[in-house]
């Protein structure tokens, strides 16, 4: 189970169950330690955060959970609020800054909770005027895709996002559009119109035809594929048939089953010659990067992106949350309260 601890609260993992989420959560009023920063981290009251798949995925693993969470683990990345605590190798920020960016909420002190410790190098500075469910809106999946997109791709360079209505996606336009690059996206034909509000320059129904025959009947023509999907499962290993023969294929999102898994490994490791993919395949995992998260919010200041909220929910109602989430039909993220800002 998981469990809400009241005073400084958190919701965190008992190792001994491994179900869905949404089933296992429940509350606990009872005070609990402010947690500490560390020499290199900062201490941040957390108002809000956005909810992202591995926040459950690896918790619902059942064998993975007994072998690692062997202590509580609050999930949550992404977070925004103001700076309560200061390393002591912190010079870049103080007390009172409102920060947002990502936390080591996967095997760590997540979002969840009154209080995160978060890497220094992870946090920026949120714009004046700018909210905090707009900004942990962005701020993981941002980071991914920024730094999956920004080594491999050029000003003009035509891209196809896989999956551009969920909470990957809606940013990934925007960040591609930002770099310059014409992007071709998919998703289903009621989210047309909000992908070509993000800039989408064509948008792909994937409903009416399978994906792998609408690209391929376009040819050779994309310098990179995004994928935030993982589907279809073998997207990779004929993507030369629509990428340049130097282009890339760069993997952002992707299930957790042992079906998905099998078809990660395989396509990291199966050489063309014997049935694998022909372009060169990347998988991203975020990196902190206070210079990455920096581009981010200037990009949000201009304009440039814009945050895609799907629903909101009060820090009581965070299993509904996560229930919604893992419908797989939000248009956008879907945002916790953790406090009133």
């Amino acid at each position: 189970m998981f469990c809400l601890l009241g005073c400084s609260f958190a919701w965190e993992p008992f190792p001994r169950y491994a179900g869905p989420i949404e089933k296992s959560l429940f509350l606990l009023d009872s005070g609990i330690p402010k947690r500490k920063a560390t020499a290199s981290e900062v201490l941040v009251e957390v108002y809000s955060t956005a909810l992202n798949p591995i926040d459950y995925k690896i918790l619902e693993l059942g064998i993975v959970k007994k072998m690692i969470f062997r202590s509580p683990v609050t999930p949550g990345l992404d977070v925004c609020g103001p700076v309560v605590e200061i390393g002591s190798k912190v010079d870049s920020f103080r007390i009172g800054d409102i920060v947002y960016g990502s936390c080591n909420g996967v095997f760590g002190h997540g979002a969840l909770a009154q209080f995160a410790p978060v890497p220094k190098d992870a946090l920026a500075l949120v714009p004046k005027g700018l909210k905090a469910d707009d900004m942990v809106s962005i701020a993981t999946v941002g980071m991914t895709t920024y730094q999956g997109l920004k080594p491999h791709i050029k000003a003009g360079d035509r891209i196809f996002i896989n999956g551009g209505s969920g909470g990957t996606g809606v940013v990934s336009i925007q960040i591609a559009k930002a770099l310059g690059c014409h992007v071709t996206t998919s998703c289903s034909a009621a989210n047309v119109g909000l992908c070509k509000s993000l800039g989408a320059d064509e948008v792909l129904d994937y409903k009416s035809a399978g994906i792998i025959e609408q690209l391929k009947g376009k040819g050779q023509i994309f310098d990179l594929i995004l994928d935030n999907v993982g589907s279809p499962f073998n997207l990779y290993r004929v993507s030369h048939t629509f990428i340049v023969p130097d282009g890339n294929f760069i993997q952002v999102g992707m299930g957790m089953s042992l079906s998905a898994i099998r078809q990660l490994i395989g396509n990291m490791m199966l050489p063309g010659f014997l049935g694998g993919g022909k372009r060169k395949y990347v998988l991203v995992t975020a990196k902190a990067n206070s210079a990455d998260v920096d581009q981010l919010a200037e990009w949000m200041e201009e304009g440039k992106i814009r945050a895609v909220i799907d629903s909101t929910f009060e820090f009581n109602a965070t299993p509904k949350a996560f229930e919604r989430l893992k419908m797989g039909r939000a248009r956008g993220k879907v945002v916790v309260h953790v406090k009133e800002s």
